[in-house]
């Protein structure tokens, strides 16, 4: 039994809505479908979910939002033509938009509602088209597929006893088409998941119904050592751990939202990273473990980083005497709401690294008043335009001389290092340098490692 998650891209247009059915009537075994909303046709097209939120935003405050409403149904309607669907599709869309606008509800709750409205009509339309290539297909709610969430500040989070309801999703025929992104609290209102959510909803399912594999289909052949815009046809990732692909995705790769493999995780089901385009590719396997490459002494399965950093300095003689030093200056930053990132630190000095979206030029200044007035700190500064690179594989903790080999490339490409972190986490190293260095640094390090 198999899960498979469609992209956006997997869905932009009809000829994707084709490639889709095809690949789900050829393979029997994929039972349970997730979907996107339509995501870009080509470079200067949009999203469906940002026309959504433009028409939601329009909507609020009153402003000329006939001109977004016009091209959603525009966009919808030829899709559904082109696959020689019913227009009853259309009239339903349309419909479901109206009834948002005319429910009372709060700005965040409709702009959640309007945001849905990308991936529940992909799921209709899917569903409908799977019925013309007569296949026994059936449009799932959420709600009705027991996917119940709580709204968390960071997204919302699935409810503990969804899972039992989600299982018996086993016992219906056929294949089920259910929207990603959303579902609902258990008052009954629709709630979202983060940007990416279809991912967390396709690996929801895939543990709910104990899948063999969670399929996610995109528009890559595969995940790549790094990234395929600063290295030119890069090392494709044959296989991963569940540990170094949430390192490469907190580090910039954008195949996955960090958190969107965590359900598929906890049971151990294993994820294909699959291309639409080119479904006969074996794509990228994602696994709780795997057996230890002997055949060569590189471990790096991949290099990332990313932009947008600052590191909070924090420096105080004997701060390793001063009992609960530490306890006190991270309740300086829970006050302030600002969360952490990395925290490497000396003996009388410590640094914290956070995304500069956390910490506006305001904040930065009550929490230096703080640091300063609270903890009698000797030295407090802010180092800004920090970027972080990882160098991530499993087996790095155990492999001589990874360190010298990555610090030597970054001299090599003459970047400065800000700070590194080792030993924090066995599976990658942390290099924070200056955000203008980060292609040199990246390319320089796949030199070392990969050629």
């Amino acid at each position: 039994m198999k899960v498979a998650k469609f992209g956006g891209s997997s869905l932009a247009n009809a000829e994707q809505f084709r490639k889709v059915g095809n690949i789900i009537k050829e393979d029997k075994d994929r039972k349970f479908i997730v979907v996107s909303a339509p995501g870009k046709r080509h470079d200067l097209d949009y999203k469906m979910t940002d026309l959504l939120i433009d028409l939601a935003e329009a909507y609020i405050e009153k402003d000329k939002y006939k001109s977004y409403y016009i091209t959603i149904l525009d966009r919808f309607t030829k899709i559904v033509s082109e696959l020689g669907l019913s227009e009853d599709l259309v009239t339903d869309i349309e419909n479901h938009i109206q009834s948002i606008m005319q429910a009372d509800l709060s700005d965040e709750a409709r702009i959640d509602s309007f945001k849905a409205v990308g991936e529940d009509s992909s799921a209709k339309i899917l569903s409908a088209y799977l019925q013309s290539l007569g296949i026994k297909a059936t449009y799932t709610n959420p709600k009705d597929a027991g996917i119940t969430l709580r709204n968390d500040p960071h997204g919302a989070q699935l409810e503990d006893d969804s899972y039992a309801k989600i299982y018996q999703l086993r016992k219906q025929d056929g294949v089920m088409v259910i929207p990603g992104f959303f579902g609902y609290t258990k008052e009954g209102a629709l709630t979202t998941f983060s940007r990416g959510g279809s991912d967390i909803t396709g690996a929801i399912i895939a543990a709910g119904v104990q899948a063999d594999l969670y399929e996610n289909f995109t528009d890559v052949d595969s995940v790549y050592s790094v990234n395929p815009s600063i290295i030119e046809n890069p090392k494709e990732i044959q296989i991963l751990t569940y540990r170094e692909m949430r390192e490469l995705s907190y580090a910039g790769f954008s195949v996955f939202h960090d958190e969107a493999l965590y359900p598929a995780f906890q049971e151990k089901i294993p994820v294909c990273i699959k291309n639409t385009n080119n479904p006969s590719a074996e794509g990228t396997m994602i696994v709780a473990e795997k057996a230890p490459d002997t055949s060569n002494n590189n471990c790096v399965v991949g290099i990332a980083g990313d932009a947008g950093f600052k590191s909070i300095y924090v420096s105080k003689f004997l701060m390793n005497r001063e009992i609960g030093f530490g306890r006190k200056l991270f309740a300086i930053l829970e006050d302030e709401d600002v969360s952490f990132e990395h925290a490497p630190s000396g003996i009388d000095d410590i640094s914290i690294i956070v995304r500069e979206s956390q910490l506006s030029k305001e904040k930065e200044q009550v929490i230096i008043d703080r640091i300063e007035n609270e903890l009698e700190a000797d030295t407090v500064t802010i180092n800004r335009d920090l970027a972080l690179i990882m160098i991530v594989g499993e087996g790095m903790k155990e492999t001589i001389g990874m360190a010298q080999t990555a610090t030597n490339a970054l001299g090599d490409a003459k970047v400065n290092l800000e700070m590194i972190n080792q030993g924090s986490s066995e599976v990658s190293m942390m290099f924070g340098i200056k955000s203008n260095g980060i292609h040199r640094a990246i390319k320089s390090l796949y030199r070392a490692f990969f050629e």
